[in-house]
């Protein structure tokens, strides 16, 4: 059987950008950007540099409405007014991972980073760049650069995507202290307390599992993946009602999913 990634609210993480649920993170992170962008003193701030600040602001606008190739437009244009301005970079590389484009994407944090090193939020999105092209020791030195400020105030954000990377890698003892970490900042995260479960699960640390697997599930963010896991780890644990009374949760609720299949076929993939 093939197993579906579980995604609601993917971190988002404003730098996963991974389908429509990220969407409102990563604006969020790019109004963040936007807002650091203006703060100067009126000296400082050049009437070149005030409107790349309005075209940056136009940027983040479209880019929060989905109009990708709107915001890259603006964001040129941000860049042909003031080409030090780190954040329309920043953005840029968000929307080229948003649209695929890897080779811009790390070119466009590459020179954020020029531009403000070691910055913390731009050090986070080029580690899950590195992540997502399998390139592990390269992102968990960024992950690395981004928790070491101490100015940083999405640590637990950062903490869980290094977690997830680690756990692609097939580093399961590091992932488990990253997502513990995140998991004590943020305990109601739905893809932290997701992947616990399911670290749990491989190393075959049921009762743990259970605790992750059991607050997620009687909370509002359950999905038929949630629900499987669920299933799957009453079911070594030998808790037969509660394992019933999740696949009936399955059967209501997501009917036509193929974890429901799979129940129903008694093709419990372990």
């Amino acid at each position: 059987m093939t197993r579906v990634l579980f995604q609601p609210l993917l971190l988002a993480l404003v730098t996963l950008l991974l389908g429509t649920q990220l969407q409102g993170c990563a604006t969020s992170a790019a109004k963040e950007a936007a807002d650091s962008a203006s703060i100067v003193t009126a000296a400082e701030e050049t009437d070149a540099r005030k409107r790349a600040r309005l075209r940056l602001e136009l940027a983040v606008g479209y880019f929060d409405q989905g109009q990708t190739t709107v915001a890259l437009e603006e964001l040129r244009q941000t860049i042909a007014l003031d080409p030090t301005l780190a954040e329309a970079y920043n953005l840029r590389g968000l929307i080229a991972m948003r649209l695929g484009d890897t080779r811009l994407a790390e070119e466009s944090f590459q020179r954020a980073l020029q531009l403000r090193p070691r910055e913390p939020d731009t050090s986070h999105n080029m580690g899950w760049l590195m992540c997502s092209q399998g390139r592990y020791v390269e992102a968990n030195g960024y992950f690395e650069q981004a928790l070491a400020s101490p100015i940083y105030t999405h640590k637990p954000k950062t903490h869980m995507a290094q977690g997830l990377c680690e756990m692609k890698a097939g580093k399961l003892a590091e992932a488990e202290q990253h997502l513990l970490k995140s998991y004590e900042f943020d305990a109601g995260h739905p893809v932290t307390g997701y992947n616990l479960a399911e670290l749990m699960y491989r190393r075959g640390d049921y009762t743990r599992a259970q605790f992750y697997i059991r607050r997620l599930n009687n909370g509002e963010f359950a999905n038929a993946e949630s629900l499987w896991l669920g299933i799957r780890v009453e079911r070594r644990l030998g808790a037969r009602d509660a394992m019933q009374q999740l696949g009936a949760t399955l059967r209501k609720n997501f009917p036509n999913s193929i974890q429901l299949a799979a129940y129903e076929r008694g093709e419990f993939n372990d």
